[in-house]
């Protein structure tokens, strides 16, 4: 008995409708994820490598490289045919024939894939990995495959295959920091993409699938077997002879374990906005010529690194800085933090904090030119002033002593008299003088340093002391060269002059000499003449040591950054053994010099407001 045919019309009646009706979801599906795709501003122009700045030590060693982390935008005509064809028989050989998804890959993926029980194979086309690098994230999502699909299809509609191709190969990532093959074929063999044999091409494109686990520079042999992998698909897919293969040099020694030590960073990104401040907007390669001593910086930050690991857990401080000049300005060292890669903030720079009792050398130096000596006797006894009793750290009191005694020790009541007798105006004018330019408070508490400074402007001010009493402004950048080799910046200059008299240098360098040899500076001696000030905040929250010799300035600072107070951290222990440490290694080809004294002549930059303080007109009781 034969079925009525109208149930086989019915059956394929629903058949019919279920295809109409799936493919009105796959419509409204590829319709919702493309007007869902990230808004597309492109050109060719546009995916080429920015301005890259080269960044060079005192004695012109490469201490870093800032910019695009891409090489050369180098298009397809100008590669070796041996990276094109490796590229093309590892990663997408229907490249030239595919409309941007090649649906054989990928029915071949998904049954390699289904068979082996998860993914062993992708399927995507070097188009498609391109719109992925370009306008999406790595994220493995149903929803990302789809608009990776629709974008591929964009790029195929809007670009020849070679501008695909070249775009591909100038943006994928190969390990080691770097993106496109100029900027791989530098770090790994350190010559140009055009220069690459067929091997080293091989094993760029074989860095491709899996940038850090064939990474030739940490991992050889898996690299080394990948790029077999790659040469056979060579011949596979008939770039290459069997013939060929048998000949092609496989020369151990063709990788480059050569790499620029990258440190300085925090100074390095000062220089950096150095940069911007001094030539606007930089629309050229670079290379700058700096102050930067790069042997002194890495052991710098070899003992920041040792001496605040060790003491973190004991002391309770998680965070510390450095800076060392020479006597004309110069950034020899500047060290921002513990740990570059965990912070980048620039402590040394950009955090403002209490000096404490460093500020003091600008009070005793106001003392000094309103007409006091430095043997005058001044007493330590309790001091109130209007409810306020500032008192000393030992809270004890020694009577009768000398303002270099007082200096000294440190003694906290003696510096508020003196700011009281030579005027809060006084002493902010020195400090001016020196460099300081932060806001101060114009109350007897300057006096013990309450007003935030930069570690790079409080060591600043004290280079003075250590030059013979010339201003300086700190300075990192020698030279700017621009990509035709001209030099488009030169420093030039010998400073701002004199700003202190001689008696009083000598009498200032005697007074913190002694901070070293007999006060609050004793575990910083080193084989020299140095002289040196302590300061330490309120509850320990900050503890300073800033000290010179006739040679380097150096200043530490050590501390917590949501400023809580450490465990009985104070300037003369800690930031004391790390400026000793810091400066005998400094001083190493250094004769013993002693600190100098200044111009002999009788003058100094605003000359007549020192005639006024010491007549006291100029004095603010």
């Amino acid at each position: 008995m034969k079925k009525p045919k109208f149930k086989t019309w019915y059956f394929f009646s629903n058949l019919l409708s279920i295809f109409i009706w799936v493919f009105l979801l796959i419509i409204g599906v590829i319709f919702y994820f493309y007007y869902t795709l990230p808004e597309i501003d492109f050109s060719v122009e546009s995916t080429k490598r920015k301005p890259t700045i080269t960044i060079l030590d005192s004695e012109y060693n490469k201490i870093r490289e800032i910019g695009s982390p891409y090489g050369k935008f180098v298009g397809v005509g100008n590669l070796p045919s041996s990276l094109h064809a490796a590229i093309l028989a590892i990663e997408d050989r229907r490249f030239y024939s595919h409309p941007g998804i090649d649906f054989k890959s990928l029915i071949r993926a998904f049954y390699v894939n289904f068979k082996a029980g998860y993914i062993v194979q992708g399927g995507s086309t070097i188009t498609q990995q391109l719109a992925k690098n370009l306008f999406l994230t790595s994220e493995r999502t149903f929803s990302r495959k789809i608009r990776e699909a629709l974008l591929a299809i964009w790029l195929e509609r809007n670009f020849t295959k070679d501008q695909i191709l070249s775009l591909y190969l100038n943006r994928v990532y190969l390990g080691s920091g770097t993106y496109g093959v100029d900027s791989a074929s530098k770090e790994y063999f350190d010559i140009p993409v055009e220069k690459l044999s067929i091997y080293q091409s091989a094993m760029l494109a074989g860095l491709v699938k899996a940038p850090s686990k064939y990474n030739p520079k940490t991992n050889i042999n898996a690299a080394r077997k990948r790029t077999e992998t790659v040469l056979m698909s060579m011949v596979d897919a008939g770039y290459i002879s069997k013939k060929d293969l048998q000949v092609i040099e496989r020369d151990t020694e063709i990788i480059s374990f050569e790499r620029d030590e990258d440190i300085g960073k925090y100074f390095t990104d000062w220089i950096v906005e150095q940069l911007q401040n001094t030539l606007g907007v930089i629309n050229q390669d670079l290379t700058v010529v700096t102050t930067i001593d790069k042997n002194l910086q890495l052991y710098s930050e070899k003992i920041i690194r040792e001496k605040t690991n060790v003491l973190k857990s004991q002391f309770k401080l998680n965070q510390a800085a450095l800076i060392v000049l020479s006597r004309d300005g110069a950034v020899k060292v500047m060290i921002g933090g513990r740990d570059y890669s965990k912070s980048q903030f620039n402590r040394a720079v950009n955090a403002k904090r209490q000096p404490g009792s460093a500020f003091k050398p600008f009070v005793y130096l106001s003392a000094l030119e309103a007409g006091m000596l430095s043997n005058d006797i001044v007493e330590d006894k309790p001091i109130n002033i209007d409810g306020w009793k500032p008192r000393n750290f030992s809270n004890n009191y020694k009577g009768t002593v000398t303002l270099e005694e007082a200096l000294s020790q440190s003694i906290n009541t003696v510096a508020v008299r003196v700011a009281g007798e030579v005027g809060i105006d006084s002493i902010i004018e020195v400090a001016r003088r020196f460099g300081i330019t932060s806001p101060l408070t114009k109350d007897l508490s300057l006096a013990l340093g309450t007003s935030e400074v930069s570690l790079l402007e409080l060591t600043s001010a004290y280079v003075p002391f250590a030059n013979g009493g010339n201003a300086i402004i700190p300075y990192g950048i020698k030279e700017i060269i621009n990509t035709n080799r001209k030099i488009i910046y030169k420093r030039e200059g010998s400073g701002l002059g004199s700003i202190i008299l001689a008696p009083h240098l000598k009498s200032i360098n005697k007074m913190l000499k002694r901070t070293v040899i007999d006060g609050t500076g004793r575990f910083a001696r080193i084989d020299r003449p140095v002289a040196a000030k302590t300061g330490t905040s309120q509850n320990f929250r900050d503890a300073w040591f800033v000290g010179y010799s006739s040679d380097f300035i150096s200043g530490v600072w050590v501390g917590n950054d949501d400023g809580s107070g450490m465990k009985g951290v104070t300037g003369g222990t800690v930031p004391a053994k790390i400026w000793k440490d810091v400066m005998l290694r400094a001083h190493k080809p250094y004769p013993l010099k002693d600190l100098l004294e200044g111009d002999k002549k009788d003058k100094v930059n605003g000359f007549s407001n020192f005639i006024k303080r010491i007549l006291g007109k100029g004095k603010n009781n």
